[in-house]
């Protein structure tokens, strides 16, 4: 079937799912493969359930006398060309947000701000992947104004993929640093792929949002339309800077525009490492005509809700809880952060960081190094990985292990920074604790 055709069935039936078990009556449902599953097998438990239609891609499971099914080549592609054919249908303006750290903050962050203007759309969660950007695509109403879409990366070509998808007319890398090292295959093959996101705006004249002091993305940027933010005071180039302020524990910083007046924001965010992502959405707020009290209120009001540069303070302790992911770059960030932190008691639970392939021993080795010779002594350390390092801190196997030692021996009276890779599970801890 032709996209124009299925765009039309769409139309009418303007709601997709990828799920069986998630069936909007009316939706369709689009048969995805995975490692260990194939959604052709589950086409008629879909409609069953109420979807409308399904679209499959193996012929015995595309029923010739019934036209609910629709037959196509490859589903995930069929997927992914209807969401282009309907961005390209609305033509919403799409601003495109990708980086190593501090992509899904600043995508939230440039929401909220953009609401207080405009009707936003955004990817919700962690819908980021080849999957998630064409299911977030196909939300767009044309009562959006603006779309603001996250596109994360873990192999070369996965960004050059997304945005083939999204055609967003401008966008922003928040950094590049070590992460999914395994599947990029070294450092300078992250910064190539997050830079597929400047390749596509340079070919097609689209504006770019840069932190100015970033060197790594200065040096990919030649030819670009540039509008830059920083924390360098006064710089002409700049049409946003700020500082930060204080973090006791949570941030507080100042912002201007150029020739402007400052701004000073307290933040419900952990970490001075999140002054960038509030300048970066104070930036694009401010290039989309948003009013400077309105972009103050919004980053004031922002209350992070997904593990991310969290302080929850329950009965017992103060916690840090930064649970989502881990890399290098953003271990290296919250350690220096809680280094800094003005407070008695200092204690971390930190997890592996996953898929950095064969630096992994000398990036959790780094780590510990920086703990001893930074006087953070009370840590206890989770996973195989950190297993192997040389230090003396506390070691657990896994987070089974870590549950069933505050079970035992609560930690009392601390500030804890919970910071490790999603997949160690860290984030079951702080209702223990």
């Amino acid at each position: 079937m032709e996209i124009s055709e299925l765009y039309r069935i769409f139309e009418q039936h303007p709601v997709v799912t990828t799920d069986s078990r998630d069936c909007p009556k009316d939706s369709i449902f689009f048969a995805l493969k995975g490692a260990s599953f194939n959604g052709n097998a589950f086409a008629q438990k879909a409609i069953d359930e109420g979807c409308a239609f399904a679209v499959v891609d193996e012929k015995e499971f595309a029923k010739e006398d019934d036209k609910r099914f629709i037959l196509v080549d490859n589903c995930l592609k069929a997927l992914q060309q209807l969401a282009n054919y309907h961005r390209r249908k609305l033509g919403t303006k799409i601003i495109g947000i990708t980086g190593t750290n501090g992509k899904t903050t600043t995508k939230e962050l440039v929401a909220t701000v953009l609401q207080k203007k405009y009707n936003v759309l955004y990817t919700q969660g962690n819908f980021n992947n080849d999957i998630g950007v064409p299911k977030t695509l196909l939300r767009l109403k044309p009562e959006h104004e603006i779309a603001v879409v996250e596109m994360g990366a873990s192999h070369p070509g996965d960004i050059k993929e997304l945005v083939d998808i999204v055609e967003p007319d401008c966008g922003i890398i928040t950094n590049v640093g070590k992460a999914h090292l395994q599947g990029f295959g070294s450092f300078e093959g992250v910064i190539k792929t997050k830079g597929e996101l400047y390749d596509f705006l340079r070919e097609h004249g689209g504006q770019v949002f840069i932190h100015n002091e970033n060197e790594h993305l200065r040096g990919i940027a030649d030819g670009l339309q540039l509008v830059r933010y920083g924390t360098t005071a006064d710089a002409p180039s700049l049409a946003v800077c700020g500082e930060v302020v204080s973090c006791a524990p949570l941030l507080k910083f100042r912002w201007k525009k150029a020739d402007g007046e400052w701004h000073e924001v307290q933040t419900h965010l952990i970490g001075a490492y999140n002054v960038l992502n509030m300048l970066a959405a104070a930036c694009i707020a401010d290039f989309f005509g948003v009013d400077e009290e309105d972009i103050s209120t919004a980053l004031r009001d922002y209350v992070p809700t997904n593990n991310r540069s969290q302080l929850e303070v329950t009965d017992s302790n103060r916690l840090i809880v930064d649970t989502y992911n881990a890399n290098p770059t953003s271990m290296k960030a919250a350690l220096e952060n809680f280094r800094l932190m003005q407070v008695d008691h200092k204690m971390a639970i930190l997890g592996d960081m996953r898929e950095l392939g064969e630096v992994s021993h000398e990036e959790h080795q780094k780590v510990v190094d920086f703990l001893k010779e930074n006087g953070i002594d009370n840590v206890w350390l989770v996973g195989e990985e950190f297993g192997k390092t040389d230090c003396n801190f506390r070691k657990f196997h896994d987070v089974e292990e870590v549950k069933a030692e505050i079970a035992a021996n609560k930690p009392e009276g601390f500030y804890i920074l919970i910071k490790g890779s999603n997949g160690i599970k860290l984030f079951q801890l702080p209702a223990l604790l």
